[in-house]
């Protein structure tokens, strides 16, 4: 419901969890239990919050997820795997203007599901994000404008951050930049630094190929606004204005 497309590292307190759908939602998003526990987490907050591990101060740790389309991806990765539409399940993957989407007329459809109990008239409700959090902060950033600004130099808790992203797709990347100010190279896969330096975007870092310096990728998800508005509503928020 909330578009969030969420990877976490399964291995917690040394052991690996594994994890399934409840069927509840809270604020329109998922509640996911462990199979363990039978615990419920919060799937965009990556925290048990009803069962014996509620408020045990566990949480998953977030890892870097691309939403992105099949054309670009493969163009990238040419070897790369893809799950099947069959799943053998009656469910219907599949629709006439969209093969890979089952919640077609939603994310077509501007309106909610599930009511909304704060909106927030900074974006629409389902306007579309970039999701980042360190330290306990948490900063959005509108997918429109980040296609606008393929190459995005900011300060989240401290910490300098390069977002690239693809115009057509608007499948953003956000990478440590140490120090480094970049802007848009020839192509989505370069980057130039400030002393004019190409360097390589790629999936788990940017490198400079001369020196080796690589600067690593960073945890972030897309998701609607109103989905990440309802978890951390002291969110900061970039629109390009």
């Amino acid at each position: 419901m909330c578009r969030s497309a969420v990877l976490y590292d399964g291995e917690l307190d040394g052991k690996t969890r594994r994890f399934g759908t409840s069927g509840f939602l809270y604020q329109s998003n998922k509640l996911m239990y462990d199979l363990d526990s039978n615990s419920l987490w919060h799937a965009l907050t990556g925290e048990p919050v009803i069962g014996k591990l509620a408020y045990s101060g566990l949480h998953l740790n977030l890892l870097p997820v691309t939403t992105t389309t099949w054309a670009e991806w493969r163009e990238a990765h040419p070897d790369t795997k893809v799950l099947s539409l069959e799943t053998g399940f009656r469910r219907a993957y599949e629709h006439h203007s969209d093969p890979q989407s089952a919640y077609y007329e939603y994310f077509n459809d501007p309106a909610v599901m599930f009511p909304v109990f704060e909106h927030d008239a900074r974006l629409r409700d389902k306007d579309q994000v970039l999701a980042v959090r360190f330290d306990g902060e948490a900063r959005a950033y509108l997918l429109d404008a980040l296609a606008k600004s393929p190459v995005l130099n900011d300060v989240v808790a401290g910490r300098e951050i390069v977002i690239v992203t693809e115009r057509l797709s608007r499948a953003a990347r956000p990478y440590e930049r140490s120090g480094h100010r970049f802007t848009a190279g020839a192509s989505s896969r370069e980057a130039l630094d400030e002393q004019g330096r190409v360097w390589r975007v790629e999936e788990d870092a940017i490198v400079e190929p001369v020196s080796g310096e690589r600067l690593a990728r960073l945890p972030s998800h897309t998701a609607y606004w109103f989905g990440w508005r309802a978890f951390y509503p002291e969110t900061s928020l970039f629109t390009g204005n």
